[in-house]
């Protein structure tokens, strides 16, 4: 897959700076060296009269001796031969295209300076975004991977069993951040189960937002530093209206740089906005996966307990009834 795109992309870039050549267009005259007889017939050299008269029009036909038509030539009469323009001049298809292309004539680079100062900041915002993107991609996916919804249905079977030792054992070393969470509950249930929930469902949806403050903050910035860019912009065009020579091109140029910085400023917190919310509720999902697994767990193992309570209570008063007797 890395591959394919790779080649791909190395296409598309050669296509767009590669100049476009042209072939020669079909029954365009060659130029013969100076000084060399033109050719009447396919390998027959015709000689030039030096008295022979001029042909009458461009493009006429060639003039063989003094000859009637139909008939051939005299051996050793003298051949006169006359060249057309349209067959001396190459023809304009032959000529060879210019080359041009987006990264051929370095148009991002061009949009980049006419954008004004502003566009450094904005550059700069732009890779903090793409790179935090990614990073929550890749983390995103990992996750998704290391989910094991079947493992989470073993660790309830055995704490409904009231096996709380096998519950522990198989939570323990799990990637899941459900089962992470279970697991740290299962070992401090006797000081503070619901202490213990809670503290590991913090730590885990802490990693999940990791980054979404950047996120958020890149997709406020963006539009601003693009509306600064209009504002200077809009400044510097009014700045050259008292001078009559360099007005229209001065005003023409800071409008440019207005236009340039807003649709970058704008495209960026486009771009952020999306995977911001796409990861903000996939930590809200993550959240309430959570909570419900806290929340089952401590109602099981407070079912447990308070079975274990109604035995305990059960078996007192039958035993001091026997020692009694």
């Amino acid at each position: 897959m890395k591959t394919s795109l790779i080649v791909c992309l190395s296409s598309l870039a050669l296509a767009l700076t590669s100049p476009a050549q042209s072939p020669a267009a079909p029954g365009a005259a060659q130029t013969s060296p100076a000084g060399a007889p033109p050719a009447v017939g396919p390998g027959a050299p015709a000689a030039v009269s030096p008295g022979a008269p001029a042909a009458a029009s461009p493009g006429a036909p060639a003039q063989v001796g003094s000859a009637p038509p139909g008939e051939s030539p005299a051996p050793g009469a003298a051949v006169t031969a006359s060249l057309s323009p349209a067959a001396a001049s190459p023809s304009p298809a032959a000529e060879a295209q210019p080359s041009g292309g987006v990264l051929g004539s370095n148009w991002l680079i061009d949009k980049f300076h006419k954008g004004g100062p502003i566009m450094w900041p904005i550059l700069i915002v732009s890779i903090i975004g793409l790179t935090v993107v990614i990073e929550r991609i890749f983390w995103w996916g990992g996750r998704w991977l290391r989910r094991d919804p079947k493992r989470i249905e073993k660790v309830f079977t055995a704490i409904e069993n009231g096996d709380t030792t096998e519950a522990s054992r198989l939570s323990r070393g799990s990637r899941d951040p459900v089962l992470r969470m279970m697991w740290n509950g299962l070992n401090h249930q006797h000081a503070s189960l619901q202490g213990a929930l809670q503290v590991a469902a913090g730590i885990e949806i802490k990693r999940a937002g990791r980054f979404l403050v950047v996120m958020d903050t890149l997709v406020t910035l963006a539009p601003l530093l693009g509306l600064l860019g209009t504002i200077t912009g809009l400044i510097r065009s009014f700045s050259f209206l008292g001078n009559e020579e360099l007005a229209v091109q001065a005003v023409t140029g800071g409008i440019a740089e207005a236009l340039i910085a807003t649709a970058c400023g704008l495209g960026i917190a486009i771009f952020a906005l999306i995977p911001f919310n796409f990861f903000t509720s996939r930590v809200s999902n993550l959240e309430f996966e959570l909570q419900t697994a806290a929340t089952n767990l401590e109602v099981m193992l407070g079912a447990q307990t308070s079975a274990r309570d109604l035995d305990f209570a059960a078996q007192a008063p039958a035993s001091g009834k026997g020692s009694s007797l």
